[in-house]
């Protein structure tokens, strides 16, 4: 039985989980995709995400070794541990709807429609990649799939996303906007603004919160005087939920009911998807602050195996098919490898093409070795 608690000024939250629970207990004793609920979908569905689940962690594996290899610059963010977040989220959404996301988006690109070859592309600074190699690793960018970032700025999507949503409502589209962020994100200013404003002017968009406990090296408790941050949008009346996020059953389910509220109600919505970090911050982040203990549970808590695990206790998951799933996206990963480092760098030339939408007068496009002053 889900635990509602009516918020202050109208609004309200709620946990998947019942009774509120510590930092531990919440990764440890919420569900996991029991086998009755893996007993209620049929096989081939489950099939399909525990494939797209193991992707997007055979995806980020490839893209760390190429990291350390510098076949990738800049700052690396990987979604190691959130793999049943990332396909939950975006099987709740439509094609038509919208995604903004943080720097940590690879695995979202991927299954917002994005080819995994393009995205590897990017990451490598390629012209084949999805933003023509000068966005990298936080700016995915793609309007066919209506992916508008990857912000490598901490909440930087957040205003955006909400200017999205204000102009559905403005046109009277249909479409919603799902706006993903760690959990860092809830205590800068542009959160509140966004909230008031979705709140104030009815605007069709679910903020999805993946809180992996940790906001880069600060545990959440210690940075939040709310750590239970699917209740944050009380003072603005917007009803807030808190889900499993290593669970993609539940996950999708959660966010597909707010998409869907967002969708015909044309009100905001935040869902909290609770995992952990499997790695680091970063590509670079050796994460000393952990404990072992915290490492232990991490590793104890992994998405794909415990997916792995129910989906073969159900009989749904054979050796064989294991086997055949891990063979299939490997050769996919390699494959988008294989494009990524095969496609040609960008001339220097198209440095400033992509700086301004439209001409801009007097737009500079002087290169760094180039004079101040023209002679």
């Amino acid at each position: 039985m889900a635990d509602t608690a009516k918020a202050k000024g109208g609004g309200t939250a709620r946990s998947t989980g019942g009774r509120r629970r510590s930092r531990k207990d919440s990764t440890t004793s919420a569900a996991r995709g029991a086998t009755s609920g893996v007993a209620d979908e049929k096989p081939e569905v489950l099939l399909d995400y525990y494939r797209r689940m193991l992707l997007v962690r055979r995806f980020e594996e490839r893209t760390g070794q190429a990291y350390t290899q510098a076949r990738i610059g800049g700052y690396c963010h990987l979604n190691l541990g959130e793999e049943a977040t990332v396909v939950g989220l975006m099987d709740s959404l439509q094609e038509r709807d919208y995604l903004y996301t943080n720097y940590r988006d690879h695995g979202y690109a991927i299954h917002k429609g994005m080819s995994p070859r393009r995205v590897m592309a990017e990451l490598y600074g390629r012209t084949d990649g999805v933003a023509k190699g000068w966005g990298g690793s936080m700016h995915m960018y793609d309007t066919e799939t209506r992916m508008l970032g990857g912000y490598g700025i901490v909440g930087g999507q957040l205003p955006l996303a909400t200017g999205a949503a204000l102009a559905i409502s403005y046109r009277g589209g249909d479409e919603i906007v799902m706006c993903q962020m760690g959990d860092g994100t809830t205590n800068i200013g542009a959160w509140h603004e966004a909230l008031n404003l979705a709140s104030l002017w009815n605007l069709p968009i679910v903020y999805t919160i993946v809180n992996n406990f940790t906001g880069m090296g600060t545990a959440v408790h210690r940075s939040s005087a709310e750590p239970d941050l699917y209740k944050r949008g009380s003072a603005f009346r917007v009803e807030g939920v808190r889900v499993d996020g290593r669970d993609v059953l539940a996950v999708r389910d959660a966010a597909a009911d707010l998409v869907e509220k967002a969708r015909s109600e044309q009100r905001p919505y935040i869902l909290e998807c609770t995992s952990h970090r499997l790695k680091g911050h970063s590509v670079v982040d050796p994460a000393k602050y952990r404990t072992e203990e915290q490492v232990a549970e991490a590793r104890s808590n992994d998405p794909v195996a415990d997916f792995a695990d129910q989906l073969e206790k159900a009989g749904v998951l054979t050796e064989e098919k294991k086997q055949e799933i891990s063979d299939s996206v490997k050769e996919e990963v390699a494959d988008a490898a294989d494009f990524a480092e095969n496609s040609p760098h960008p001339e220097v030339s198209t440095l400033f093409d992509y700086t301004y939408a439209t001409p801009v007068a007097n737009e500079s496009r002087r290169m760094p070795a180039d004079p101040v002053f023209a002679e």
